[in-house]
C-alpha cells in the first residue's frame, strides 16, 4: 500500500445511543459512558485531523490504515465527521516541515504522527500552541523529550508507543544458541527509535562476553552494503531495533541473511514479513486503532493532550518468518520450546510486502 497526498472525509452514517471510544485489552478500542448531554454537544460536529506519516514501510502503513479505519467507526458511533488529510515526508525533513506547515494552515484540529520523527517535527511546530498532537509508534517517548513522563506528558502531546523489550530479544537469541559469541547489531545512528534499544543490546551482549559488530546505514543501499559486511565478519545472529531505515530495506537484505543461515531478529513484525527470521513487538494494527481512539477522545472530550498517559503495550508478540524458519532447520515446535519463556504469543508469517 502507497499513498500519495490524500484528502478524505470521513462522514458519519448515524448516530449512537451509547458511545464507545476507548480501548480494552491487546489495544482495540473499547466502550466508556458519556452522558446525554455530551453526546447531544459531539453529534454533528466536524473535526479536521492531519496525519503524517514517516516513511512508507509495512509497519507504519498498518498502523495509517488502522488509524484511519477506527476514526471511520467511531464518527459513525458519535454521529460526527472528521476530515482526514494525510500525506507521507518520505523520511525528509524539508518536506515534513512543509506538511506540518500545510496542516497549520489549513487549521486543522489535531495533528497525528506516525513515528518520532515526524512527533518531533510536531511537537516543535506547535510549541506555545493550543493544537494537540497525538503520536504513534515512538519508541521512547521520555528518552527522547517528547514528554515529561509516560503518566503524565505534559504540553500538548500525548499518544501510543511500541517502545521494545530488547533484554526478551538477547534472551531468545541466547535460547537459539546458548554458544553464540558474536552478535551483529544493524540499525541507522540517526533513528531515534534505535537509540535506547541498541544502549541496551550492547549492556547485555557486554555483560554476557559476546562479542559486538556494528553496522550502520541511511538508505537501502548502505543498509544492503552493511548486511553483507556483517556476513563477512562473521555474525552468528543479527539484532536491529524498530529501526524505519533498516524496515524500509529488509525486502532487499533477507536474502543475504538467509543465504548465509544467520538469523535476523528485529523490533516489529513487520520485519519477518518482510523476509526477516523473527519480528518482535507489539500488534501494530491495535496501536493505529489505539491512536485514533486518543485523538477522538481529545476532541470530541475536549482534553489537555498533556494529561492523557502515553499508551503502551503487550511486548511480547513473536512473529516467525516460515521461510527462514526452513533455512534454518527450526519447526514451530522447537521455536516454541526456545522461545515460549520470552514470549506471550509465538506465529508464523509468509514473506510478503504488506500485510
Amino acid at each position: 500500500m502507497k499513498k500519495s497526498q490524500i484528502t478524505r472525509k470521513v462522514m458519519s452514517l448515524g448516530m449512537a445511543a451509547a458511545i464507545t471510544l476507548f480501548s480494552a485489552g491487546c489495544g482495540a478500542a473499547g466502550t466508556a459512558a458519556k452522558s446525554s448531554d455530551e453526546q447531544a454537544n459531539a453529534e454533528g460536529r466536524e473535526y479536521t485531523i492531519g496525519i503524517c506519516n514517516y516513511v512508507d514501510d509495512a509497519s507504519l502503513n498498518q498502523i495509517v490504515d488502522n488509524i484511519e479505519s477506527e476514526l471511520d467507526a467511531i464518527a459513525k458511533e458519535e454521529g460526527v465527521s472528521f476530515n482526514v488529510k494525510y500525506d507521507n515526508c518520505n523520511a525528509d525533513a524539508n518536506v515534513l516541515n512543509q506538511i506540518i506547515a500545510n496542516f497549520q494552515a489549513d487549521n486543522v484540529d489535531l495533528m497525528i504522527g506516525v513515528a518520532t520523527p515526524v512527533a518531533m517535527a510536531m511537537q516543535g511546530a506547535t510549541d506555545g500552541q493550543d493544537t494537540p498532537v497525538v503520536f504513534s509508534a515512538v519508541s521512547d517517548p521520555v528518552a527522547t523529550g517528547l514528554v515529561a513522563s509516560l503518566d503524565a506528558p505534559g504540553g500538548n502531546i500525548t499518544g501510543t508507543s511500541d517502545m521494545l523489550n530488547t533484554e526478551a530479544i538477547m534472551n531468545m537469541i541466547l535460547a537459539a544458541n546458548p554458544d553464540i559469541s558474536k552478535v551483529g547489531l544493524l540499525y541507522d545512528a540517526g533513528q531515534d527509535a534505535s537509540t535506547t534499544a541498541i544502549k541496551d543490546a550492547k549492556e547485555f551482549l557486554d555483560s554476557h562476553n559476546i562479542e559486538i559488530i556494528e553496522q550502520t546505514g541511511t538508505n537501502v543501499e548502505e543498509v544492503t552494503l552493511a548486511a553483507n559486511a556483517l556476513v563477512s565478519s562473521g555474525a552468528e545472529a543479527v539484532f536491529t531495533p524498530t529501526d524505519n531505515t533498516v524496515m524500509t530495506a529488509e525486502l532487499s537484505i533477507y536474502e543475504i541473511f538467509r543465504d548465509a543461515g544467520i538469523p535476523h531478529y528485529c523490533g516489529a513484525d513487520s520485519f519477518a514479513l518482510n523476509g526477516a527470521f523473527m519480528g518482535f513487538g507489539v500488534n501494530y494494527a491495535d496501536l493505529g486503532k489505539e491512536t485514533a481512539a486518543m485523538a477522538a477522545e481529545i476532541l470530541l472530550k475536549e482534553q489537555n493532550p498533556g494529561s492523557v498517559a502515553v499508551k503502551t503495550f503487550d511486548n511480547g508478540i513473536v512473529t516467525l518468518n516460515e521461510e527462514m524458519m526452513d533455512a534454518l532447520g527450526m519447526d514451530l515446535e522447537s521455536a516454541k520450546k526456545a522461545f515460549g519463556d520470552y514470549a506471550s504469543s509465538i506465529q508464523t508469517i509468509k514473506t510478503a510486502e504488506d500485510f
